[in-house]
């Protein structure tokens, strides 16, 4: 146990900004940025231990508790009011993405197949037989072809 304590007491401001570097490289191989700000916690302890070299162990311990819970709150207050991603994001489907939206056939619909052109792909559409030129709504999504009613 003394040793333990001999180590604690002898920790100068450059530990803790060694160990705000570790915990921030940590984050990289563990993301969900819980300890960027243990990392960015320590640094900041580091700081205050430059400032003031006097300042006994036990409250750079106590300062780096405080800012680090402190700071994992506020992030998590920050990340539900600004989450980021909307809600009606369809990420990783992208034909429901077009769901709702219109485009022109591209090539006749025949026995209830046909092609569109969005962005840069041409998607098979499954729908009434329609021809070439036809405006189409995209409704559902079946697998990789994308269904489609006739425009009004």
């Amino acid at each position: 146990m003394d040793i333990l304590v001999s180590w604690l007491s002898s920790l100068e401001f450059w530990s803790w900004w060694i160990l705000g570097l570790f915990l921030i490289i940590l984050e990289i191989f563990a993301p969900g940025t819980f300890f960027l700000w243990l990392g960015i916690a320590a640094g900041i302890v580091g700081l205050i231990a430059l400032v003031f070299p006097s300042l006994p162990w036990e409250y750079e311990w106590i300062l780096f508790a405080v800012i680090a819970i402190l700071s994992i709150l506020v992030l998590r207050r920050f990340l539900k009011r600004h989450p980021g991603v909307e809600s009606g994001q369809k990420l990783n489907q992208r034909g429901a993405q077009y769901i709702g939206r219109t485009f022109v056939l591209t090539e006749a619909m025949q026995n209830g197949r046909g092609k569109i052109h969005v962005d840069d792909t041409q998607w098979v559409v499954e729908g009434v037989d329609l021809e070439a030129g036809a405006k189409v709504i995209v409704t559902g999504v079946s697998g990789n072809r994308l269904t489609v009613e006739p425009a009004q």
